[in-house]
C-alpha cells in the first residue's frame, strides 16, 4: 500500500449525498461529475437557482467542502461564510450544520490561506462565547494556530508553544488533543510530544504522519510556521509498494527533457530552510534553497530538490516529504 496522504485540517462533520430535497438532489448530481471543478461550476450555477434559503445554505456548505478538495482554501472560506450568513434550517436529506461550525470551517480555510487576520477576526464573533465544549476547543486551538502563523522567529513561538503545553492533557481539550501533540511535535521537533500522540491516539491520523504512514501535504500553515527543530518522521509501518512502470512509459519518463526542479517548502525563516535542505542532503537528495521577495515585501526561502531521474519525486514521498514540480 503506498503511503497516504492528507492535509493536517479539523472536520467537524461531513456532508450528506442522499437525496430527497432540492439541494440533496443538486449534491448528488454534482457527486456525479467526472472532475471536482466541473462540480463546482455545476453548484455555482445551482446556487443561483436554488428555491430556498435552506437550498442556498446547504449548496454552500457542499461548495466549501468542494473547494477545500481543490486546496482553494480562499474559495471555500468565502462559502463557509455565505452560508453562515444565511438564514435558514436544514435542508431536507442533508446533515445539520451549525452556524459555529460553519465559522470554525471559514476559520480552518483562512488559517490553510496563512490569513492569521481574517481567522482572528471571526475567531473573534459570537462563535468566542459558545456553549459548545467542542467548539470552544476548536476555537482555542485556532487562535494559537493564527498566532504561530504570525511568529516570525524562534521568540514568537515562546508563548503560543506554552499556552499548547498547557492545553495539552486538559479535559475540555479533548476533542483537539491529538492536534496539540502533532503541533508541538512539529514545531519544537521534540520526540516525546510523537511518542506520546502515537500511545494514546495510535489510530488517528495525527499518529500517522509523526509514525510516517500519513503524510501531512505543504500548505502555507505548516509552511509559513518558523520550526525550532525539524521533527523526525517515522519510516512508516505500511509497505510501501513498488512502482512497475511499462517499457514504452518509462522511455519517456526518464528522458532528460522531462526532469527539472520539485518544490519542497516555503519559509519565512532562512534557518528553517536551511535545516531542510541539510536534512534532504544527508539522505542524498540534490537539495537547495532560493529566495522569492513578494509585493507585499515579506521574502520567503523556497527549498527545491534537483531531479536526478525519474524517480527523484517518488523517493521524496516515499522518504516522507511532499512535493510538487517547480513552475
Amino acid at each position: 500500500m503506498k503511503k497516504l496522504t492528507t492535509i493536517i485540517t479539523i472536520s467537524l462533520l461531513s456532508i450528506s449525498l442522499f437525496a430527497e430535497s432540492k439541494a440533496a438532489d443538486v449534491i448528488k448530481e454534482a457527486s456525479k461529475k467526472s472532475k471536482v471543478t466541473q462540480s463546482v461550476e455545476y453548484l455555482n450555477t445551482e446556487i443561483k437557482n436554488a428555491s430556498s434559503s435552506e437550498d442556498k445554505r446547504a449548496l454552500y456548505i457542499f461548495l466549501g467542502s468542494l473547494y477545500e478538495q481543490l486546496g482553494q482554501f480562499d474559495d471555500a472560506r468565502a462559502a463557509y461564510v455565505n452560508a453562515a450568513g444565511i438564514k435558514g434550517g436544514t435542508a431536507e436529506g442533508t446533515v445539520k450544520r451549525t452556524n459555529e461550525e460553519l465559522v470554525l470551517s471559514a476559520v480552518r480555510c483562512a488559517l490553510n490561506c496563512g490569513d492569521a487576520a481574517t481567522a482572528e477576526s471571526y475567531l473573534n464573533s459570537t462563535v468566542r462565547n459558545s456553549k459548545d465544549e467542542k467548539i470552544l476547543s476548536h476555537v482555542k486551538l485556532y487562535a494559537q494556530w493564527a498566532a504561530l502563523i504570525k511568529a516570525q522567529n524562534d521568540s514568537d513561538l515562546e508563548e503560543p508553544i506554552a499556552v499548547l503545553k498547557a492545553y495539552a492533557g486538559v479535559k475540555s481539550m479533548q476533542t483537539v488533543q491529538p492536534a496539540i501533540m502533532l503541533t508541538l511535535w512539529h514545531i519544537t521537533g521534540e520526540k516525546s510530544y510523537g511518542d506520546e500522540l502515537i500511545k494514546k491516539y495510535p489510530s488517528s491520523l495525527e499518529a500517522g504522519i509523526v509514525k510516517g504512514d500519513v503524510q501531512m501535504m505543504s500548505t502555507p500553515f505548516w509552511l509559513f510556521v518558523p520550526k525550532k527543530m525539524i521533527a523526525e518522521v517515522g519510516t512508516g509501518s505500511v509497505t510501501v509498494a513498488k512502482v512497475e512502470s511499462s517499457g514504452a512509459k518509462s522511455e519517456v519518463n526518464n528522458s532528460k527533457n522531462n526532469l527539472g526542479k520539485l518544490h519542497l517548502g516555503l519559509f519565512k525563516t532562512e534557518s528553517n530552510a536551511s535545516r531542510l535542505v541539510e536534512e534532504l542532503k544527508k539522505k542524498g537528495f540534490d537539495a537547495y534553497k532560493t529566495s522569492e521577495t513578494r509585493s507585499s515585501g515579506t521574502t520567503y526561502f523556497i527549498v527545491l530538490v534537483t531531479e536526478t531521474d525519474s524517480t527523484t519525486a517518488e523517493k521524496l514521498r516515499s522518504a516522507g516529504y511532499e512535493c510538487y514540480r517547480a513552475e
